[in-house]
């Protein structure tokens, strides 16, 4: 038997035997062709065929992992169309008379190279993107199926795996992963954590592994090689004990969100389309606390007109029957793009035209989303957000806005309901003038994956720093803490939709702070509220997590 310590991505145990998925790379050869012109439309026809099989991949994605984890595949169908792309291998089967597959490899692998010789870590990471979206056109090209099949559920060992093979994969079939690359906060271990699917990285996984006997401790993050009878038994225990976990989780349905000392917080979930509300509803969410609209908006060759916006607004308030639902006006750009928008390539994206900027920038987009979330209001109880803010000038533009959104379905008769008007704090600024900010709006909703990368100066999908990226960093909590004392302070209430909320480890934590509500993914909504149902708020939460020296 052989022992490996790595690094967890989702808890669980797995027994099972190892399936090693190679990366099925094309071998690809130079022809010179006689008829170019029917070798580019050969081309055309495959890169046409390539899109529709990811609109299938995105379709089948959002089924199991929700609409934001399956945006990825919308990404890739952008890229396929992408002028410069496409241009380059025309021109190489044109001038150079040679086939379809070479030109696509060439100008993928050219491609490739270029994002990844860029410093910024989001164009870095379209470098995979590219190598991947090339090699499903050479397919189509010659004709392969590259989907791995398998008839027993198997633990999946792989260098790394991309999304698109991630999400492929027969989900009955798979035990776990395990790779010997990847980050705890890639686009593969979000798929893996909202599949509900053990998941470890930096196991240092070998093809010689193919079809051996092994087991994967989410828990602890240790993969055992042809473990001996008494792992197997330990850790057979060890699954009988989660499953009775689960199950007990599910007496929890129907029960109060309230501590050992008797405080009430609302618990939430995240979603990112109509597609995820079978979810909120089966595991007993008390509303939608982070309605992402930005998915009404990608994958598609047009913006999604005011009538469209509101027919899916107005579904989720009334499946929801008077639940609250908080939607996030649009926040694109960064990772998450649109063409139709036209938006220029950045040198650091993450830090550019994305989120409100775009929507004070260009008014007329923003308006058409408030006069759908408004008239959808009159349905339920629905609150609007606004992402990425960093000062009070920007508040006070956002409500001359909202006012003259009202005021014109006023003078149009259209009726719509009282809607709450709160800000996203994801940025170190919003955080620090929080005790201004908080006289302005009803809410706030703590967005911690961005604040605490913005914070850290750290992009959270580098996995190169995974070492030093610490979301529980005193920083971050200390700056959570006085968001929620500026925003009581305000009279706004306080929330948490970042993935901190569903770190059960901060639930006390979070409640001490005084923390109105928690939006969480659905599937964190029972294990976070047993939490809350486990911790002592305490009565002073001002002290209640740094000593005085320690608060800002």
């Amino acid at each position: 038997m052989e022992k490996f310590e790595g690094k967890a991505i989702f808890k669980g145990v797995a027994i099972g035997r190892i399936m090693f998925y190679g990366k099925k790379e094309n071998i690809v050869k130079r022809f010179k062709i006689e008829d170019t012109a029917a070798e580019i439309e050969r081309y055309d026809k495959a890169r046409k065929e390539a899109i529709e099989q990811l609109k299938k991949l995105h379709d089948d994605a959002v089924k199991k992992v929700g609409e934001e984890n399956a945006a990825i595949f919308e990404v890739h169908a952008m890229l396929l169309e992408d002028d410069d792309f496409n241009d380059s291998v025309h021109n190489m089967i044109e001038n150079e008379e040679v086939n379809a597959e070479y030109a696509t490899a060439v100008t993928g692998e050219n491609f490739s190279k270029m994002f990844a010789e860029m410093e910024d870590e989001y164009f870095k990471a379209r470098s995979a993107d590219m190598k991947d979206i090339s090699e499903r056109v050479i397919s189509v090209l010659s004709g392969k199926d590259t989907t791995a099949t398998f008839d027993q559920p198997v633990i999946i060992a792989a260098d790394d795996l991309m999304p698109s093979e991630t999400v492929q994969l027969d989900k009955d079939k798979v035990l776990a992963f395990v790779t010997k690359f990847g980050s705890a906060n890639s686009h593969t271990a979000i798929l893996a954590r909202t599949m509900n699917i053990p998941a470890l990285i930096n196991i240092p996984v070998d093809p010689s592994w193919d079809g051996r006997m092994a087991v994967v401790d989410g828990h602890t993050g240790t993969f055992y090689l042809d473990p001996d009878e008494e792992i197997i038994h330990e850790m057979t225990a060890k699954q009988d004990k989660d499953l009775e976990e689960r199950r007990l989780l599910q007496e929890l349905k129907g029960k109060d969100n309230v501590s050992v000392d008797g405080r009430k917080i609302n618990l939430y979930a995240n979603i990112g389309g109509l597609k995820d509300l079978a979810s909120v509803l089966a595991n007993d969410g008390g509303g939608v606390g982070l309605f992402r609209s930005e998915f009404l908006y990608i994958g598609r060759d047009s913006m999604p007109t005011e009538e469209e916006q509101f027919q899916a607004y107005k579904a989720v308030a009334q499946t929801l029957a008077g639940k609250k639902v908080i939607i996030r006006t649009l926040d694109i750009g960064a990772d998450k793009q649109a063409d139709y928008l036209h938006l220029d390539k950045e040198d650091n994206p993450a830090l550019g035209f994305r989120a409100i900027r775009i929507c004070l920038t260009r008014p007329e987009i923003f308006k058409t989303q408030l006069r759908a979330i408004y008239r959808a209001s009159a349905y339920g109880t629905i609150s609007v957000m606004y992402p990425m803010i960093t000062s009070t000038e920007e508040v006070e533009e956002i409500k001359k806005i909202s006012a003259a959104v009202r005021a014109e379905l006023s003078a149009d008769g259209v009726p719509f309901g009282n809607v709450e008007e709160g800000i996203m704090i994801e940025t170190p600024a919003a955080a620090i003038i929080s005790d201004e900010l908080g006289r302005m709006v009803d809410f706030f909703s703590i967005g911690t994956n961005d604040l605490t990368q913005y914070t850290l100066a750290m992009d959270r999908q580098n996995d190169k720093l995974d070492r030093f990226y610490n979301p529980h960093h005193p920083a971050v909590l200390r700056l959570i803490q006085k968001v929620i004392e500026n925003g009581h302070a305000g009279g706004a209430w306080v929330g948490i939709c970042g993935e901190l909320g569903a770190d059960t480890s901060l639930t006390e934590t979070f409640l001490q702070m005084g923390v109105d509500e928690l939006s969480v993914s659905p599937s964190m909504i029972l294990p976070v509220r047993e939490a809350i149902r486990k911790s002592y708020a305490g009565k002073d939460t001002k002290s209640c997590c740094f000593s005085q020296e320690e608060q800002i």
